[in-house]
Protein backbone atom coordinates (compact mmCIF):
# COMPACT_ATOMS: atom_id res chain seq x y z
CA UNK A 1 0.00 0.00 0.00
CA UNK A 2 1.44 3.64 -1.45
CA UNK A 3 2.01 5.82 1.41
CA UNK A 4 0.84 9.37 1.54
CA UNK A 5 3.45 11.98 2.89
CA UNK A 6 3.26 15.09 5.42
CA UNK A 7 5.16 16.84 7.20
CA UNK A 8 2.67 16.50 10.13
CA UNK A 9 -0.51 14.30 11.08
CA UNK A 10 -2.66 15.08 13.78
CA UNK A 11 -4.69 12.74 15.35
CA UNK A 12 -7.94 13.99 16.42
CA UNK A 13 -9.78 16.92 14.99
CA UNK A 14 -10.81 18.55 18.56
CA UNK A 15 -9.88 22.08 19.89
CA UNK A 16 -6.45 20.83 20.00
CA UNK A 17 -5.88 18.66 17.02
CA UNK A 18 -7.84 20.80 14.41
CA UNK A 19 -6.02 24.37 15.90
CA UNK A 20 -2.42 22.10 15.68
CA UNK A 21 -3.03 21.56 11.69
CA UNK A 22 -4.28 24.83 10.92
CA UNK A 23 -1.04 26.46 12.75
CA UNK A 24 1.09 24.02 11.12
CA UNK A 25 -0.66 24.61 7.76
CA UNK A 26 0.27 28.54 8.16
CA UNK A 27 3.67 27.50 8.89
CA UNK A 28 4.45 26.01 5.90
CA UNK A 29 4.12 22.28 6.79
CA UNK A 30 2.53 19.91 4.18
CA UNK A 31 -0.67 18.40 7.25
CA UNK A 32 -3.02 16.07 7.37
CA UNK A 33 -5.67 15.24 10.44
CA UNK A 34 -7.38 11.92 11.12
CA UNK A 35 -10.76 12.14 13.01
CA UNK A 36 -12.90 8.89 13.96
CA UNK A 37 -16.12 10.86 14.51
CA UNK A 38 -16.97 14.60 14.74
CA UNK A 39 -14.79 17.85 13.05
CA UNK A 40 -14.13 19.69 16.80
CA UNK A 41 -13.60 16.81 19.09
CA UNK A 42 -16.21 16.73 22.20
CA UNK A 43 -15.72 20.49 23.04
CA UNK A 44 -17.54 21.69 19.92
CA UNK A 45 -19.73 19.09 19.51
CA UNK A 46 -20.74 17.37 23.32
CA UNK A 47 -19.08 19.46 25.85
CA UNK A 48 -17.95 23.49 26.24
CA UNK A 49 -20.47 24.71 23.06
CA UNK A 50 -23.91 22.48 23.49
CA UNK A 51 -23.44 22.95 27.13
CA UNK A 52 -23.47 26.43 26.84
CA UNK A 53 -26.08 27.38 24.81
CA UNK A 54 -28.23 24.90 26.60
CA UNK A 55 -27.58 26.92 29.84
CA UNK A 56 -28.10 30.52 28.23
CA UNK A 57 -31.64 29.10 27.49
CA UNK A 58 -31.89 28.57 31.44
CA UNK A 59 -30.12 31.77 32.16
CA UNK A 60 -32.53 33.52 30.11
CA UNK A 61 -35.43 31.51 31.75
CA UNK A 62 -34.12 32.58 35.02
CA UNK A 63 -34.04 36.22 33.96
CA UNK A 64 -37.41 36.16 32.65
CA UNK A 65 -38.59 34.75 35.69
CA UNK A 66 -37.35 37.91 37.41
CA UNK A 67 -38.81 40.48 34.83
CA UNK A 68 -40.86 42.12 37.73
CA UNK A 69 -37.30 43.11 39.44
CA UNK A 70 -37.07 45.34 36.36
CA UNK A 71 -40.35 46.82 35.93
CA UNK A 72 -41.19 44.25 33.58
CA UNK A 73 -44.28 41.98 32.77
CA UNK A 74 -44.01 38.64 31.74
CA UNK A 75 -46.69 36.05 31.96
CA UNK A 76 -47.34 32.28 31.23
CA UNK A 77 -43.24 32.08 31.53
CA UNK A 78 -42.54 28.12 30.30
CA UNK A 79 -40.22 25.72 28.22
CA UNK A 80 -39.66 23.78 25.30
CA UNK A 81 -37.17 21.42 26.26
CA UNK A 82 -37.32 19.84 23.10
CA UNK A 83 -36.48 23.12 21.44
CA UNK A 84 -33.91 24.14 23.77
CA UNK A 85 -31.69 20.91 22.66
CA UNK A 86 -32.71 21.84 19.16
CA UNK A 87 -31.24 24.77 19.59
CA UNK A 88 -27.90 23.22 21.43
CA UNK A 89 -27.37 21.10 18.66
CA UNK A 90 -27.88 23.54 16.15
CA UNK A 91 -25.49 25.85 17.53
CA UNK A 92 -22.77 22.57 17.42
CA UNK A 93 -24.09 22.13 13.82
CA UNK A 94 -23.20 25.00 12.75
CA UNK A 95 -19.29 25.60 14.20
CA UNK A 96 -18.37 21.75 13.57
CA UNK A 97 -19.20 22.80 9.79
CA UNK A 98 -17.02 25.82 10.40
CA UNK A 99 -13.69 23.77 11.46
CA UNK A 100 -13.91 21.69 8.21
CA UNK A 101 -14.12 25.17 6.49
CA UNK A 102 -10.90 26.69 7.97
CA UNK A 103 -9.39 22.99 7.71
CA UNK A 104 -9.90 23.75 3.69
CA UNK A 105 -8.95 26.77 3.50
CA UNK A 106 -5.93 26.31 4.98
CA UNK A 107 -5.31 23.31 2.75
CA UNK A 108 -5.26 20.61 5.63
CA UNK A 109 -6.15 17.00 4.24
CA UNK A 110 -8.99 16.07 6.56
CA UNK A 111 -9.40 12.63 6.64
CA UNK A 112 -12.20 10.92 8.73
CA UNK A 113 -11.44 7.81 10.27
CA UNK A 114 -9.87 5.59 12.67
CA UNK A 115 -5.65 6.11 12.87
CA UNK A 116 -3.30 3.75 14.63
CA UNK A 117 0.27 4.07 14.49
CA UNK A 118 2.25 1.58 12.62
CA UNK A 119 6.20 2.33 13.33
CA UNK A 120 7.68 5.62 13.83
CA UNK A 121 6.43 7.99 11.26
CA UNK A 122 3.72 5.48 9.69
CA UNK A 123 -0.29 5.98 10.72
CA UNK A 124 -2.26 3.99 9.41
CA UNK A 125 -5.77 4.99 8.83
CA UNK A 126 -8.98 2.50 8.75
CA UNK A 127 -11.64 4.98 6.84
CA UNK A 128 -15.67 3.67 5.38
CA UNK A 129 -13.60 3.33 2.17
CA UNK A 130 -11.29 1.17 2.59
CA UNK A 131 -7.37 1.31 3.97
CA UNK A 132 -4.57 4.10 3.95
CA UNK A 133 -1.29 4.88 5.36
CA UNK A 134 0.16 8.13 5.95
CA UNK A 135 3.58 8.98 6.39
CA UNK A 136 5.07 11.76 8.49
CA UNK A 137 8.28 12.32 10.49
CA UNK A 138 5.70 14.21 13.13
CA UNK A 139 2.75 12.74 14.60
CA UNK A 140 0.67 15.05 17.08
CA UNK A 141 -1.41 12.79 19.63
CA UNK A 142 -4.44 14.63 20.39
CA UNK A 143 -7.49 12.06 20.70
CA UNK A 144 -9.13 13.63 23.70
CA UNK A 145 -10.78 12.17 26.63
CA UNK A 146 -14.40 10.54 27.53
CA UNK A 147 -16.35 10.04 30.56
CA UNK A 148 -15.02 8.27 33.22
CA UNK A 149 -17.30 5.36 34.60
CA UNK A 150 -17.68 3.73 38.05
CA UNK A 151 -18.18 0.22 38.82
CA UNK A 152 -22.17 -0.22 39.26
CA UNK A 153 -22.51 3.73 38.33
CA UNK A 154 -22.29 2.89 34.76
CA UNK A 155 -24.16 4.88 32.35
CA UNK A 156 -27.20 3.32 30.47
CA UNK A 157 -28.27 6.41 29.02
CA UNK A 158 -32.19 5.98 30.51
CA UNK A 159 -32.27 6.41 34.11
CA UNK A 160 -28.26 7.10 34.35
CA UNK A 161 -26.69 9.63 32.03
CA UNK A 162 -23.21 11.08 30.79
CA UNK A 163 -22.89 14.34 29.74
CA UNK A 164 -23.63 13.13 26.61
CA UNK A 165 -27.20 11.91 27.34
CA UNK A 166 -27.87 15.33 29.86
CA UNK A 167 -27.27 17.03 26.37
CA UNK A 168 -29.96 15.36 24.72
CA UNK A 169 -32.27 14.05 27.42
CA UNK A 170 -35.22 11.61 26.54
CA UNK A 171 -37.08 13.97 29.41
CA UNK A 172 -37.26 16.69 31.85
CA UNK A 173 -35.97 15.34 35.37
CA UNK A 174 -38.07 15.74 37.99
CA UNK A 175 -35.79 14.32 40.93
CA UNK A 176 -32.03 14.51 39.49
CA UNK A 177 -29.02 13.14 41.70
CA UNK A 178 -25.93 14.65 40.39
CA UNK A 179 -22.19 12.36 41.09
CA UNK A 180 -19.70 15.04 41.26
CA UNK A 181 -19.31 18.52 41.35
CA UNK A 182 -16.59 19.25 39.55
CA UNK A 183 -17.33 21.89 36.29
CA UNK A 184 -19.27 19.35 34.32
CA UNK A 185 -21.72 18.20 37.32
CA UNK A 186 -21.84 21.72 38.39
CA UNK A 187 -23.37 22.98 34.97
CA UNK A 188 -25.69 20.08 34.44
CA UNK A 189 -27.09 20.31 38.23
CA UNK A 190 -27.47 24.31 37.91
CA UNK A 191 -28.82 23.88 34.42
CA UNK A 192 -31.69 21.24 35.32
CA UNK A 193 -31.96 22.94 38.94
CA UNK A 194 -33.14 26.19 37.12
CA UNK A 195 -35.73 24.53 35.16
CA UNK A 196 -37.51 23.11 37.84
CA UNK A 197 -35.58 19.97 38.95
CA UNK A 198 -34.95 18.97 42.63
CA UNK A 199 -31.48 18.40 42.45
CA UNK A 200 -28.91 17.22 44.79
CA UNK A 201 -25.12 16.61 44.08
CA UNK A 202 -23.18 14.66 46.12
CA UNK A 203 -19.13 15.12 46.00
CA UNK A 204 -17.08 12.48 47.61
CA UNK A 205 -14.45 15.34 48.42
CA UNK A 206 -14.59 17.26 51.64
CA UNK A 207 -16.07 20.16 49.74
CA UNK A 208 -17.79 21.09 46.34
CA UNK A 209 -15.68 22.20 43.45
CA UNK A 210 -12.15 21.18 45.06
CA UNK A 211 -10.16 22.43 42.71
CA UNK A 212 -11.84 26.47 43.04
CA UNK A 213 -10.70 28.26 45.90
CA UNK A 214 -11.96 27.21 49.66
CA UNK A 215 -13.78 30.40 50.05
CA UNK A 216 -15.08 30.74 46.72
CA UNK A 217 -16.24 27.53 47.15
CA UNK A 218 -18.46 27.96 50.17
CA UNK A 219 -19.84 30.84 48.93
CA UNK A 220 -21.30 28.97 45.70
CA UNK A 221 -22.29 26.35 47.85
CA UNK A 222 -24.88 29.12 49.92
CA UNK A 223 -26.06 29.95 46.47
CA UNK A 224 -26.96 26.53 45.28
CA UNK A 225 -28.68 26.12 48.29
CA UNK A 226 -30.70 28.87 48.04
CA UNK A 227 -31.68 28.21 44.94
CA UNK A 228 -32.58 24.92 46.75
CA UNK A 229 -30.42 22.45 45.73
CA UNK A 230 -29.19 19.45 48.32
CA UNK A 231 -25.14 19.42 48.57
CA UNK A 232 -23.98 16.29 50.53
CA UNK A 233 -20.31 17.01 50.68
CA UNK A 234 -17.80 13.88 51.80
CA UNK A 235 -20.15 11.36 50.64
CA UNK A 236 -20.24 8.79 47.84
CA UNK A 237 -22.69 6.70 46.06
CA UNK A 238 -21.71 2.92 46.70
CA UNK A 239 -24.43 1.72 44.35
CA UNK A 240 -27.58 2.70 41.94
CA UNK A 241 -30.65 0.16 42.18
CA UNK A 242 -32.32 0.66 39.03
CA UNK A 243 -35.96 0.34 38.42
CA UNK A 244 -38.34 1.28 35.59
CA UNK A 245 -39.37 4.72 36.87
CA UNK A 246 -36.24 5.16 39.05
CA UNK A 247 -33.60 4.73 40.77
CA UNK A 248 -32.28 4.35 44.50
CA UNK A 249 -29.17 5.44 45.16
CA UNK A 250 -27.28 4.75 48.26
CA UNK A 251 -25.04 6.76 49.50
CA UNK A 252 -22.17 6.77 52.39
CA UNK A 253 -21.24 9.90 53.84
CA UNK A 254 -18.66 9.25 56.46
CA UNK A 255 -20.20 5.94 57.56
CA UNK A 256 -23.83 7.50 57.70
CA UNK A 257 -25.30 5.58 54.61
CA UNK A 258 -29.02 6.57 53.47
CA UNK A 259 -30.92 6.46 50.80
CA UNK A 260 -32.17 8.64 48.25
CA UNK A 261 -35.17 7.86 45.11
CA UNK A 262 -34.80 9.81 41.93
CA UNK A 263 -35.61 9.46 38.42
CA UNK A 264 -32.54 10.24 37.02
CA UNK A 265 -28.62 10.44 37.65
CA UNK A 266 -25.96 12.36 35.70
CA UNK A 267 -21.95 10.63 36.34
CA UNK A 268 -19.55 13.47 36.34
CA UNK A 269 -16.66 11.86 37.93
CA UNK A 270 -14.01 12.79 36.08
CA UNK A 271 -12.69 12.09 33.02
CA UNK A 272 -10.41 8.84 31.03
CA UNK A 273 -7.73 9.53 28.30
CA UNK A 274 -8.57 8.03 24.88
CA UNK A 275 -5.38 5.96 24.33
CA UNK A 276 -6.84 2.83 23.28
CA UNK A 277 -6.05 1.60 19.99
CA UNK A 278 -3.59 4.15 19.02
CA UNK A 279 -0.61 2.09 18.82
CA UNK A 280 1.07 3.65 21.64
CA UNK A 281 2.68 0.58 23.41
CA UNK A 282 4.45 -0.79 20.05
CA UNK A 283 6.33 2.18 19.29
CA UNK A 284 7.16 3.27 23.21
CA UNK A 285 4.97 6.28 24.30
CA UNK A 286 4.41 5.59 27.83
CA UNK A 287 0.48 6.14 29.39
CA UNK A 288 0.44 6.56 32.84
CA UNK A 289 -3.24 6.46 34.16
CA UNK A 290 -4.67 6.54 31.08
CA UNK A 291 -2.67 9.70 29.99
CA UNK A 292 0.25 9.71 27.72
CA UNK A 293 3.53 11.32 29.53
CA UNK A 294 5.06 14.03 28.17
CA UNK A 295 7.61 17.15 29.11
CA UNK A 296 6.41 20.40 29.35
CA UNK A 297 6.75 21.06 25.43
CA UNK A 298 4.32 17.85 25.01
CA UNK A 299 7.15 15.31 23.44
CA UNK A 300 6.83 12.04 24.75
CA UNK A 301 9.85 10.67 24.94
CA UNK A 302 9.92 9.26 21.36
CA UNK A 303 11.16 10.85 18.30
CA UNK A 304 8.94 12.92 16.25
CA UNK A 305 5.47 12.33 18.78
CA UNK A 306 3.82 14.55 20.49
CA UNK A 307 0.54 14.65 22.66
CA UNK A 308 -1.88 17.32 23.35
CA UNK A 309 -4.84 18.22 25.12
CA UNK A 310 -6.71 15.82 27.49
CA UNK A 311 -4.81 13.36 26.42
CA UNK A 312 -1.59 14.75 27.68
CA UNK A 313 -3.31 15.06 31.40
CA UNK A 314 -4.74 18.05 33.29
CA UNK A 315 -5.25 20.72 33.10
CA UNK A 316 -8.79 19.12 30.78
CA UNK A 317 -9.75 22.42 29.29
CA UNK A 318 -9.87 23.09 25.89
CA UNK A 319 -7.94 26.49 25.50
CA UNK A 320 -5.31 24.33 26.97
CA UNK A 321 -5.53 22.14 24.49
CA UNK A 322 -5.94 24.36 22.11
CA UNK A 323 -2.69 26.38 22.68
CA UNK A 324 -0.39 23.74 23.53
CA UNK A 325 -1.60 22.46 19.68
CA UNK A 326 -0.29 25.93 18.37
CA UNK A 327 2.99 25.38 20.59
CA UNK A 328 3.83 21.87 18.91
CA UNK A 329 2.87 23.28 15.46
CA UNK A 330 5.49 26.17 15.87
CA UNK A 331 7.96 23.71 17.50
CA UNK A 332 7.64 21.21 14.44
CA UNK A 333 8.69 23.88 12.05
CA UNK A 334 11.36 25.38 13.90
CA UNK A 335 10.33 28.11 15.63
CA UNK A 336 11.00 28.52 19.55
CA UNK A 337 7.61 28.79 21.09
CA UNK A 338 7.25 28.70 25.17
CA UNK A 339 5.44 25.95 26.94
CA UNK A 340 2.16 26.51 28.35
CA UNK A 341 2.08 27.20 31.81
CA UNK A 342 -0.72 25.49 33.86
CA UNK A 343 -0.92 27.83 36.48
CA UNK A 344 -1.63 30.70 33.56
CA UNK A 345 -4.55 28.63 32.12
CA UNK A 346 -8.19 29.88 33.76
CA UNK A 347 -10.70 27.88 34.62
CA UNK A 348 -14.44 28.43 33.90
CA UNK A 349 -17.40 26.94 35.26
CA UNK A 350 -21.21 28.12 33.89
CA UNK A 351 -23.00 27.65 36.19
CA UNK A 352 -25.56 30.18 37.92
CA UNK A 353 -23.51 32.44 39.56
CA UNK A 354 -20.45 31.72 37.23
CA UNK A 355 -17.16 30.90 38.73
CA UNK A 356 -13.52 31.53 37.48
CA UNK A 357 -9.81 31.44 38.54
CA UNK A 358 -6.31 31.25 37.48
CA UNK A 359 -2.89 30.41 39.27
CA UNK A 360 -2.92 29.39 42.56
CA UNK A 361 -5.55 29.26 45.20
CA UNK A 362 -4.92 30.75 49.10
CA UNK A 363 -4.47 27.66 50.30
CA UNK A 364 -1.97 26.53 47.37
CA UNK A 365 -0.10 29.56 47.83
CA UNK A 366 0.73 29.42 51.47
CA UNK A 367 1.64 25.80 51.18
CA UNK A 368 4.26 26.99 49.16
CA UNK A 369 5.71 29.19 51.01
CA UNK A 370 4.75 32.44 50.16
CA UNK A 371 4.06 35.34 52.58
CA UNK A 372 0.30 36.27 51.16
CA UNK A 373 -1.96 39.62 50.92
CA UNK A 374 -5.34 38.39 49.67
CA UNK A 375 -7.70 41.18 48.61
CA UNK A 376 -11.39 40.88 48.13
CA UNK A 377 -14.58 42.76 46.86
CA UNK A 378 -18.16 42.09 47.09
CA UNK A 379 -20.72 42.40 44.09
CA UNK A 380 -22.59 44.42 46.08
CA UNK A 381 -20.29 47.43 46.27
CA UNK A 382 -20.35 47.40 42.55
CA UNK A 383 -22.68 50.09 41.13
CA UNK A 384 -23.17 47.79 37.63
CA UNK A 385 -23.58 44.12 39.67
CA UNK A 386 -26.64 46.59 41.41
CA UNK A 387 -27.55 47.73 37.73
CA UNK A 388 -28.14 44.28 36.59
CA UNK A 389 -29.63 42.42 39.12
CA UNK A 390 -26.62 40.29 39.97
CA UNK A 391 -25.61 41.54 43.83
CA UNK A 392 -24.25 38.18 44.52
CA UNK A 393 -20.44 37.52 44.13
CA UNK A 394 -16.80 37.98 44.93
CA UNK A 395 -13.51 38.65 43.65
CA UNK A 396 -10.67 37.53 45.34
CA UNK A 397 -7.00 38.08 44.45
CA UNK A 398 -3.56 36.86 45.91
CA UNK A 399 -0.44 38.09 46.16
CA UNK A 400 3.13 37.78 46.98
CA UNK A 401 3.68 40.17 49.67
CA UNK A 402 7.57 40.06 49.00
CA UNK A 403 7.08 40.64 45.03
CA UNK A 404 3.96 42.09 44.49
CA UNK A 405 3.36 39.09 42.20
CA UNK A 406 -0.19 38.40 41.54
CA UNK A 407 -0.35 34.53 42.48
CA UNK A 408 -3.99 33.80 41.95
CA UNK A 409 -6.98 35.40 41.18
CA UNK A 410 -11.07 33.71 42.23
CA UNK A 411 -14.32 34.88 41.04
CA UNK A 412 -17.75 34.06 41.88
CA UNK A 413 -20.57 35.90 40.35
CA UNK A 414 -22.58 36.89 36.94
CA UNK A 415 -20.25 36.91 33.86
CA UNK A 416 -16.91 36.01 35.90
CA UNK A 417 -15.70 33.91 33.19
CA UNK A 418 -15.52 36.63 30.40
CA UNK A 419 -13.54 38.84 33.59
CA UNK A 420 -11.14 36.50 34.62
CA UNK A 421 -8.81 37.02 31.10
CA UNK A 422 -7.94 40.30 32.80
CA UNK A 423 -5.90 38.32 35.36
CA UNK A 424 -4.62 35.93 33.03
CA UNK A 425 -3.04 38.73 31.22
CA UNK A 426 -1.72 40.51 34.23
CA UNK A 427 0.23 37.12 35.02
CA UNK A 428 0.96 36.54 31.54
CA UNK A 429 2.98 39.99 31.32
CA UNK A 430 4.18 38.94 35.12
CA UNK A 431 1.84 42.08 35.96
CA UNK A 432 2.72 43.49 40.17
CA UNK A 433 0.15 45.30 42.68
CA UNK A 434 1.33 48.43 41.22
CA UNK A 435 0.99 48.01 37.68
CA UNK A 436 -2.64 46.96 38.10
CA UNK A 437 -3.56 49.70 41.11
CA UNK A 438 -2.09 51.96 38.40
CA UNK A 439 -4.72 50.57 35.34
CA UNK A 440 -7.69 52.78 35.11
CA UNK A 441 -10.54 50.54 34.86
CA UNK A 442 -13.43 51.78 32.86
CA UNK A 443 -16.84 53.19 35.12
CA UNK A 444 -19.22 51.90 35.55
CA UNK A 445 -18.19 47.82 34.62
CA UNK A 446 -18.05 44.33 36.26
CA UNK A 447 -14.62 44.96 35.97
CA UNK A 448 -14.03 47.57 38.40
CA UNK A 449 -14.42 44.96 41.07
CA UNK A 450 -11.34 43.30 39.90
CA UNK A 451 -8.92 46.66 40.73
CA UNK A 452 -10.72 47.28 43.89
CA UNK A 453 -9.86 43.65 45.03
CA UNK A 454 -6.33 44.69 44.44
CA UNK A 455 -6.34 47.69 46.34
CA UNK A 456 -7.97 45.50 49.08
CA UNK A 457 -4.59 43.31 49.54
CA UNK A 458 -2.89 46.45 50.63
CA UNK A 459 -5.48 48.17 52.51
CA UNK A 460 -6.86 50.65 49.66
CA UNK A 461 -9.93 49.73 48.90
CA UNK A 462 -12.07 52.60 47.92
CA UNK A 463 -15.94 51.54 47.65
CA UNK A 464 -16.31 48.89 50.58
Amino acid sequence: MSAKRFDMVVIGAGPGGYVAAIRGAQLGLRVAVVEREHMGGICLNWGCIPTKAMLRSAEVFHLMQRAKEFGLTAEGLGYDLDAVVKRSRGVAKQLNSGVGHLLKKNKVAAIMGAARLDGPGRVHVTTDKGEEVLEAANVVLATGARARELPGLEADGDRVWTYKHALVPNRMPSKLLVIGSGAIGIEFASFYATLGAEVTVVEVMDRILPVEDEEIAAFAKKQFVKQGMTILEGAKVTQLERGKDAVVAHVDKNGDKSKITVDTVISAVGIVGNVEDLGLEDVGVRVDRTHVVTDPMCRTGVDGIYAIGDIAGAPWLAHKASHEGVMVAELIAGGHPHAVDPDSIAGCTYCQPQIASVGLTEAQARAQGFDVKVGRFPFIGNGKAIALGEPEGMVKTVFDAATGALLGAHMVGAEVTELIQGYVVGRQLETTEADLMQAVFPHPTLSEMMHESVLDAWGRAIHF
